[in-house]
């Protein structure tokens, strides 16, 4: 595993590298081979009472939600774990709290109280919402520079990018 030239803080490292993308694959196990759990935990009363029953749009659907989430998983545990460029972690994770939004809004038709009900909420909606919270939190603790002020932190970064961006600028002169 590739470590980025910046100081990543442990949570980060944990989160980012490990804990969401294996949350990004369970989401995809589910979406894929538990169509019909999936469906249930989203939204009991909407849902198909059988796997048969599930309409072959339903299933295409699902089945392209569990290629994003696989996508979404790829790009934390291989894309972030492969560089030590700090303009590509921002990249990426700034389209993941676009991203994170758009989740969010996903569950809307389930009513205003899907965000802050927590005592209402099933498993699936833990992992919709406050999951999604929670991600949401750490892009912006970390896009915000949070906890990369410390020994060779943001500024360790900054130059680490601004050596790496000299030393391509050299191999391409000569």
């Amino acid at each position: 595993m590739s470590s980025p030239n910046f100081k990543l803080p442990t949570i980060y490292t944990l989160f980012f590298l490990i804990i969401e993308p294996i949350s990004a694959l369970v989401g995809a196990f589910y979406a894929n081979f538990k169509p019909l759990q999936y469906l249930r935990l989203t939204h009991a009363d909407s849902s198909p009472t059988t796997t048969s029953n599930i309409p072959l749009s339903t299933s295409v659907v699902l089945t392209q939600l569990a290629n994003l989430y696989l996508l979404f998983a790829i790009n934390e545990a291989v894309v972030l774990r492969s560089t030590s460029s700090l303009r590509v972690w921002r990249a990426v994770l700034i389209g993941l709290l676009i991203a994170d939004a758009g989740h969010l809004y996903s569950v809307s038709s389930l009513g205003y109280g899907v965000y802050f009900k927590f005592w209402d909420w099933n498993e699936m909606m833990w992992g919709n919402v406050a999951f999604v919270y929670a991600g949401a939190a750490m892009r912006i603790a970390f896009l915000t520079g949070v906890g990369l002020d410390t020994e060779g932190g943001r500024d360790g970064a900054m130059k680490a990018e601004m050596k790496r961006e000299m030393q391509a600028a050299m191999k391409k002169i000569g």
